[in-house]
């Protein structure tokens, strides 16, 4: 169940942790499903990887600059894990983050996977590093986008092997759809998630996606966003199930998480799959075609 920013989970970033912020755009922030008493919770864990997705993200600092922030924030955060608040830097973050910690007994390693999620992104922007294949993307995965499933999953007193496979696997597919949206918007900044591998199949390079291109090239860019798109989709419908085993208000609350990833891959589709052109939404018109699909599927 997840949030990015880790793209932009550092997409991140699936309510869980915010669907209206960068990485973070497809997971909902305390929203009107989630109980009360895990609300702050679920705010202080947004703070936290808003806050660090700000910094590998925002302002026109250097890469080692950029690191030098983010290592400050993970000293910040044991810290704050143990019991040092006075005097540190980022109170607002990390005062609120130490009380959750304190009433929930978070999993330190899991907030850790984050802010090592915005670092890779950090070098790998800096280096101009695309990555090999799906299983060195799916990695980054684990770091920016699985710890937030896992996170909730831990609020909610859920922590059996199943489950935290099939959160893992919703959380990856929609961090997987979160770049496939946004492809023109992680291009424009320097972050290729298109895999190398997949682009020699097709015969592309990432140039190709910085326009429209000749219709024979254009041709193989849809091919390769629907072969994308397809194992991002099969990645989802085998974490779906979750949602139904999941009683409550969080089961509902992911029913519509996984409903929301698989509209923006109908949105996808529905350009032909040239999302390098035209970025699709979500938005207030697809509420009700979420809400009747979360009841019935």
């Amino acid at each position: 169940m997840t949030p990015h920013g880790p793209h932009s989970p550092p997409h991140s970033p699936p309510a869980l942790l915010s669907a209206s912020v960068g990485h973070y755009e497809n997971f909902p922030v305390a929203s009107w499903l989630c109980p009360p008493a895990l609300r702050p919770a679920v705010v202080a864990l947004y703070h936290f990887a808003r806050t660090a997705d700000d910094l590998a993200d925002e302002g026109g600092f250097s890469a080692g600059e950029r690191l030098a922030q983010l290592a400050a924030y993970r000293r910040a955060l044991d810290h704050s894990l143990a019991g040092q608040t006075d005097a540190q830097a980022w109170p607002q973050v990390f005062g609120p983050l130490a009380q959750a910690a304190r009433t929930h007994a978070l999993p330190a390693p899991l907030l850790h996977d984050l802010i090592s999620a915005f670092e890779q992104d950090v070098r790998h922007t800096a280096a101009g590093h695309v990555y090999a294949d799906t299983p060195e993307l799916l990695a980054y995965c684990r770091l920016s986008a699985n710890p937030v499933g896992r996170l909730l999953l831990h609020l909610y007193g859920i922590g059996d092997a199943p489950s935290l496979a099939q959160s893992d696997a919703v959380c990856s597919a929609l961090q997987l759809i979160n770049f496939w949206q946004d492809i023109s918007v992680d291009h424009a900044r320097g972050r290729h998630y298109l895999p190398a591998d997949a682009l020699a199949r097709h015969g592309l390079a990432l140039a190709d996606f910085s326009g429209p291109g000749a219709p024979a090239v254009q041709a193989r860019c849809q091919a390769l966003v629907a072969e994308l798109c397809a194992q991002a989709q099969a990645l989802m419908q085998q974490g779906a199930p979750l949602a139904r085993r999941i009683p409550g208000r969080a089961g509902w609350e992911l029913r519509l998480v996984v409903q929301g990833g698989l509209r923006i891959l109908e949105k996808i589709a529905a350009t032909g799959h040239r999302s390098w052109l035209q970025r699709p939404t979500v938005g207030k018109a697809d509420v009700p075609v979420l809400l009747w699909r979360a009841l019935v599927r």
